[in-house]
């Protein structure tokens, strides 16, 4: 072993409390990271693990090749085939059953009144298979249905909802169902899949309440004989399918259900929590540089001793560079065991909070531990290149000065790089929100900002220290502020580990309350009801509502007016659109949709309406025709009878009932806008509405004011996730924040023993460091809500320059007057350890010091 190794290691032992602060930033980083990564192939292997389970004896699924996919869906909306088709695919040498899967959406209600599920996982119903090894399903207790209104539903949505064996309830199809539980059932030897809820019913049930017609089915499934494979038996069934009409394995099956959540959900989810393993890594950056440059400035004379005694330059960065290795090689090997307990507190949290993640033991990968580990390593190393470059320049001369503490200010360069990154990061931005919208252009402003922030810190700190210290009066407090405004590199550094939290977490603050004005907007400029009858806003789930409610309720004395809008889908121009299914004429009524070219009332079965932004896009106008293909394979040629200025609410394309009942498969509303009679009260309406409502499964009827809020009721959600994962880029920027003062008050231990030596207080100096803290955690408070405010306004610009719907902007004082209490909190907090100890230091022994 080297000289240099050795005096690196040795130095480590020596001082190894210097380091804690940036191993324990290393290893919360890596920890994160490896939970993620973990989590990501757990779910994976689950979700294979499940569905293969559950099909494994389907070896064949034949089905429509008609479908369309309308922007936002994984797989689309497939047309249905004949049931009847089962009869003679039983027939075909090599299959030894077949049997047709009948299923919609259909949400139970549970003991409480209240649906069941639906928050973002479906809500399925279908016809109870009898033949076990195609049934997804297996029967756990009780028995399958015989008679109407009989039902097997998932132990997991009954435990949900409270229901038990015998208990009756209603099913909404959504269609209120009167039904009565005599089975639970498991998914794959789960309680379900995943938070997805599912209720089995008789053939004659889900005929009548799931399909459009009696003989429709979504599917058949195939089961083999014995010695035929799966591709033998699709091979066999190929010849014989009706045209429009194609059949695939089991296994291919499973593995487009695996994807639509893998290849999607679970990729989005995955990477969502990558984005914030890499914001804590990137608060890691600085804190773990700040150490290391305030390490190097103390060892700048035993540096300089080591040059006067012949060390190179290479071999003094080389020791500093071994010093970053270790302590990166033990970080992220801690930081590898810390991620698999991260991974399984999340398998456990997520589920607990509503997450559609099943059960099942950690997969713990070769890339999800080597690549960790290596980012780690190389984060720490890199974080530390600079100042051990900076130590190699250490001239020996230095060993007869006592200049040992870091005292250097900006340079002028750095503020004239600073300003021009931040003139560039301002013309980038309003090229990209203003000029020509573009998402792209305005994150490379978003990113040069970022740059010019951190460049223009050292020059900031000076300023901004004096300006937040000016109301600070006494002697303590005021060694406070000039100890911060001592090295303004050193302050500047500390604050922005903390500045980069703080900035994401206004981010989104901003971002989200202007989404939430967004919709208050849309809706107050929108919707002209009184009250709006409403499935869960947040979501993909739920059934949607009968579209027999809207005309029981336009029959009430205080309803003038009750409108549903219904769902469908057609390709357009050779892309999936989705279009309102409603009464133009009542819609009109109930929704402000802006001028209007044309006549809504006479659309009839041949007619459509299109928002002026789609009919600009397509160059339609009334009198042009345009030709719709829907999911049963007919196409048929629609004139444009009407264009309308506003679509948030109504949607983009908008045709009758009549010219949708056709094509419909389970025909639903997702929305009724109500409005009363004149001189009806809002409470004696409102009861009017909810007395009807509670005999159609009982969904929510909501003013204005609340169906608004609620439908944004997602993004308080989505909140709180992200203050929780951003906690953690907090806590690491705490600590670098503790790291620096604590060898702050390490280099300064002889001044600090002539303060006690003059008169200072225990108490004075705890005052004092504390003072310190706060002073460096309110500029890189500031900072980040300058920061976080700027990227919000630009997230909202460039989104509603890319989205059709206009994006409202707006600032949450009370929620950034919280992040800022929290932030000033945090360096008081951060600074306890270090004040602690500047208090306990021995007198004579501190003014012994050199």
């Amino acid at each position: 072993m080297n000289a240099s190794l050795k005096l690196s290691l040795s130095g480590l032992r020596a001082h190894k409390r210097r380091f804690v602060g940036t191993l324990t930033a290393i290893l919360l980083g890596v920890a994160f990271l490896t939970g993620t990564l973990v989590m990501g192939d757990t779910l994976r292997a689950s979700f294979d693990s499940l569905f293969g389970n559950a099909t494994s004896g389907t070896d064949a699924v034949v089905r429509s090749t008609s479908v369309v996919t309308v922007e936002g869906e994984s797989q689309g909306t497939r047309s249905s085939v004949a049931a009847s088709l089962a009869d003679d695919i039983a027939q075909v040498p090599g299959v030894a059953a077949a049997v047709p899967r009948i299923e919609g959406a259909g949400q139970l209600i549970g003991a409480d009144g209240e649906p069941i599920g639906g928050q973002g996982p479906p809500t399925l119903a279908g016809y109870w298979i009898q033949d076990t090894a195609l049934n997804p399903y297996a029967l756990a207790e009780g028995r399958a249905p015989e008679r109407s209104g009989e039902v097997v539903v998932n132990r997991g949505a009954a435990e949900t909802g409270d229901l038990a064996l015998g208990d009756t309830t209603v099913l909404r199809t959504p269609d209120p169902v009167k039904v009565t539980v005599v089975g639970l059932a498991t998914f794959g030897g789960e309680g379900g899949m995943a938070q997805v809820t599912y209720t089995g019913m008789t053939r004659a049930d889900a005929e009548k309440y799931l399909t459009p017609k009696p003989g429709d089915a979504a599917g058949i499934l195939v089961r083999a004989g014995p010695g035929t494979s799966q591709q033998e038996v699709v091979a066999a069934l190929t010849p014989v399918l009706p045209e429009g009409v194609e059949a695939i394995t089991g296994e291919q099956s499973a593995q487009e259900n695996t994807d639509m959540i893998s290849g999607q959900f679970l990729t989005l989810f995955t990477t969502f929590l990558l984005v914030f393993s890499g914001v804590a890594l990137l608060v890691s950056v600085f804190s773990i540089h700040n150490t290391f440059a305030i390490v190097v400035a103390q060892r700048t004379r035993e540096n300089a001793l080591l040059r006067a005694l012949g060390a190179s330059r290479r071999q003094i960065v080389g020791s500093t560079l071994v010093e970053s290795v270790a302590v990166g090689l033990v970080a992220s090997a801690a930081g590898l065991l810390g991620g698999i307990g991260v991974a399984a507190g999340l398998q456990a949290l997520f589920p607990a909070i509503g997450f559609p993640f099943p059960e099942g033991e950690l997969v713990i990968s070769g890339l999800s531990m080597a690549l960790p580990f290596a980012v780690g390593l190389l984060v720490c190393v890199g974080s530390a290149l600079l100042p051990a470059v900076k130590a190699g320049r250490t001239a020996p001369l230095a060993a007869l000065r006592e200049t040992a503490v870091d005292d250097s200010g900006a340079s002028r360069s750095r503020a004239f790089i600073g300003i021009g990154l931040l003139l560039a990061a301002v013309a980038v931005v309003l090229t990209g929100v203003l000029a020509t919208p573009s998402l792209w252009l305005a994150s490379a402003g978003a990113v040069l900002a970022l740059a010019a922030f951190v460049v223009l810190g050292p020059v900031a700190s000076s300023y901004a220290v004096r300006v937040l210290g000016g109301p600070l009066r006494g002697a303590n407090r005021g060694l406070a502020r000039r100890n911060a405004l001592r090295s303004p590199k050193r302050t500047a550094a500390t604050a922005t580990a903390l500045m980069i939290g703080v900035a994401v977490v206004s981010l989104f603050t901003v971002f989200g309350a202007s989404l939430k004005a967004t919709m208050d907007q849309t809706v107050a400029r929108s919707f002209a009801g009184d009250v709006a009858v409403s499935t869960p806003a947040f979501g993909a789930g739920g059934s949607g509502l009968s579209p027999r409610l809207a005309p029981a309720l336009a029959e009430l004395p205080e309803v003038e007016t009750a409108v549903g809008l219904g769902q469908g889908v057609a390709e357009i121009d050779g892309e999936g659109r989705a279009l309102t299914v409603t009464d133009p004429a009542a819609l009109a009524r109930s929704f402000d949709l802006g001028a209007v070219q044309g006549w809504l009332a006479g659309l009839g079965t041949d007619g459509i309406a299109v928002a002026d932004t789609e009919a600009d896009k397509s160059g339609l106008k009334p009198g042009s025709t345009t030709e719709l293909a829907f999911t049963d394979g007919s196409r048929h040629t629609f004139t444009v009878k009407a264009v309308y200025e506003q679509s948030e609410l109504a949607g983009d394309y908008v045709v009758t009932r009549e010219a949708w009942a056709p094509h419909q498969a389970q025909d639903s509303d997702r929305l009724v806008a109500v409005s009363f009679a004149d001189g009806v009260p809002a409470d004696a309406g409102k009861a009017a509405v909810e007395d009807v409502t509670a005999a159609y499964g009982n969904p929510d009827v909501q003013t204005r004011d609340e169906y608004a809020e609620s439908s944004a009721g997602g993004i308080d959600t989505m909140l709180t996730l992200v203050y929780a994962l951003l906690a953690l880029a907090v806590l690491i920027a705490l600590l670098g924040i503790a790291n620096t003062l604590t060898l702050a008050v390490h280099e300064r231990t002889r001044e600090l023993g002539l303060l006690r030596a003059v008169g200072q207080t225990r108490a004075q100096s705890k005052a004092m460091v504390r003072w310190e803290s706060v002073l460096v955690a309110a500029f890189g408070t500031v900072g980040g809500l300058a920061l976080g405010g700027f990227l919000g306004w630009v997230l909202v610009k460039a989104s509603d320059g890319a989205s059709d719907s206009a994006f409202a902007f707006t600032v949450p004082p009370l929620q950034l007057t919280v992040v800022a209490l929290v932030g000033l909190a945090a360096g008081a907090v951060a600074a306890w350890r270090p004040a602690r100890r500047a208090a306990r230091l021995d007198v004579l022994r501190a003014i012994a010091t050199e």
